[in-house]
């Protein structure tokens, strides 16, 4: 099941083509995206009996809304390719590093950034999407509670995310727009191995970051299992799993986004997400 936001509305999509999901089902279901979460299970066997007569909008990209745009809780965890630890000059970690996006930071797929001042960064990142009350669930288990995989970025201005001692992420992680997600949330099944996804991002055409999900230190599984140890996880909650190798602040010499700037993030089977970047307004 591919899951959208068209026009601030939940569709379901197939193609080029979507479905309004309160319409279909008569009501049965809510146009709001968040409130599905409340019958994951039920929304999904309704919609694998679906008629292909119900999808007949068309999926305009820059129509797309973020698929989770309200989440409670997102997660995000650090140094979770060994390539990038190692660019970044540290050794894999044993355990997660996690830190958090504040939630107003989401925003959807196809949308113009506001560059605050600073040093503003990329990073692609798979997004696993909690569809379950989780608590203490164990690895063998956890991918029951994910309701679906999307793309993000964890866009990063570096100096606020880098001030004081010890540095605290959360904040420079978290301006308006730093937390692109879309185009649509899949469900696992979908994926001949949701452990194993190609990983790439693109600044203006160019490859700057490049890897396999199967790359990670701490797989979806794990990394929901040591979460949910300690936090319980709700559903609509976002967890972004970490980025490969290639990020702005590593090169030599830095780079970083400036305005007029296009950063693209893609996972096939996903789709792909696309940010502009200009100045900020008066």
């Amino acid at each position: 099941m591919r899951l959208a936001v068209l026009d601030g509305r939940a569709v379901l999509v197939e193609g080029s083509w979507a479905a309004d999901i309160a319409t279909a089902s008569q009501a049965r279901f809510s146009s709001d995206p968040m409130a599905l979460f409340d019958s994951w299970q039920e929304l999904r066997e309704w919609a694998g009996g679906l008629s292909r007569d119900a999808y007949g909008l068309p999926v305009a990209p820059d129509a797309l809304g973020a698929p989770v745009p309200r989440p409670r809780q997102v997660f995000a965890v650090a140094l979770n390719y060994p390539p990038h630890a190692a660019e970044a000059g540290y050794t894999p970690p044993d355990e997660p590093l996690v830190f958090t996006k504040f939630p107003t930071c989401i925003t959807g797929p196809e949308v113009t950034v506001e560059l605050p001042p600073g040093k503003v960064d990329w990073e692609v990142e798979l997004v696993a999407v909690i569809g379950a009350h989780t608590h203490r669930v164990s690895e063998d288990r956890a991918w029951e509670s994910v309701a679906g995989l999307t793309v993000g970025q964890d866009l990063s201005e570096r100096v606020v995310q880098l001030a004081g001692k010890p540095a605290q992420f959360s904040l420079g992680k978290s301006f308006p727009g730093f937390g692109p997600t879309g185009p649509v949330l899949v469900t696992p099944d979908e994926f001949d191995d949701p452990d194993d996804l190609e990983i790439t991002g693109l600044l203006n055409g160019e490859v700057v970051q490049h890897d396999r999900t199967k790359s990670m230190i701490f797989p979806v599984p794990e990394l929901i299992a040591r979460l949910s140890a300690i936090v319980p996880l709700l559903p609509g909650d976002l967890v972004f799993t970490g980025t490969p190798a290639g990020v702005g602040n590593r090169m030599n010499p830095p780079r970083y986004l400036t305005v007029g700037d296009e950063l693209v993030s893609r996972i096939p089977g996903i789709g792909e997400i696309r940010q502009r970047f200009s100045a900020p307004t008066a």
